[in-house]
């Protein structure tokens, strides 16, 4: 086997783990061709890998470990090129050279900041507490599709509602963790305990329906900002919107949460292409 095909057959295992999160994004990929754009295919995937470690790794300490490894890879990426295959693959495109090492460096620094946090107060604290990282990606995502000059601050608001989503969804599996998916607001209103949130109840129901508007209200609030987004954020952010419709109206929200929508369709497949568009004709001028 020669290194160039080991070389992407290591990339590739690091797209499908974002796939397997993020399926609807193999309609994307119609429009982004991973063999023209492997750098905004392979950012995408470096996003899911810091993700994972900030919140899949239930160990704080065994996280930092891994993030802190993330710190020094993209401190002397620019000079070696990167050890990882994933960095090896950005650091090969001239625009990740023109991006600030700061820059790069800002969300897993973040990541790493928020390991220990606890539940957020109210909702607008969760906002702002999610915002450190999930802007931070947004910041680097925006700087590579759109360059130095485009605002990030609609894709940091859907990146932190998108986040906040996935992470009511797990609502059962993280009901142990110190930080909980509704804020402690929302679990007073309702008395909610640790443990009433493993289990199905009236008050569950309601707390969810809850965080479901105010996610709800957020999204239709970011309609307006300025700023514009990645053809894999138009995505996740459409499929999240369509989501929270859906479970809002639900009996049993939790259950609509964690069966998720349809992937594809001609809605999603024609919101792909209008934001293949727009980013082709920023690309363009």
């Amino acid at each position: 086997m020669s290194e160039g095909t080991s070389q992407h057959g290591a990339l590739q295992s690091y797209v499908d783990k974002w796939l397997s999160v993020q399926p609807q994004q193999r309609m994307a990929l119609v429009f982004v061709d991973p063999t023209k754009y492997p750098g905004h295919v392979a950012l995408a995937a470096l996003e899911q890998e810091w993700l994972s470690a900030a919140y899949g790794i239930r160990e704080p300490q065994v996280a930092a470990t891994k993030l802190n490894w993330w710190a020094e890879e993209l401190s002397g990426a620019a000079t070696s090129g990167g050890r990882h295959p994933l960095t090896r693959v950005l650091f090969d495109d001239e625009r990740a050279h023109a991006i600030p090492q700061e820059r790069w460096l800002a969300p897993v620094l973040a990541a790493m900041a928020q390991l220990e946090e606890g539940t957020a107060v109210d909702f607008a604290a969760q906002l702002n507490a999610a915002s450190a990282l999930h802007g931070a990606l947004a910041t680097l995502e925006t700087n590579w599709w759109y360059g130095d000059a485009a605002s990030p601050e609609r894709a940091t608001r859907v990146a932190t509602l998108s986040h906040l989503l996935y992470a009511l969804r797990r609502l059962q599996d993280d009901a142990d963790r110190d930080r909980l998916p509704l804020p402690m607001a929302r679990l007073a209103r309702f008395n909610l305990s640790r443990a009433g949130l493993r289990e199905r109840s009236e008050a569950r129901d309601q707390a969810i329906k809850a965080q479901l508007s105010d996610l709800q209200a957020s999204w239709k609030e970011a309609a307006s900002v300025a700023g514009p987004l990645s053809v894999f954020r138009v995505l996740e952010s459409g499929q999240g919107e369509r989501l929270v419709r859906k479970a809002v109206r639900a009996d049993e929200p939790l259950a609509v949460l964690q069966k998720g929508v349809p992937d594809g369709g001609f809605s999603a497949t024609l919101r792909a292409w209008q934001a293949a568009r727009h980013w082709q004709k920023h690309l363009d001028r």
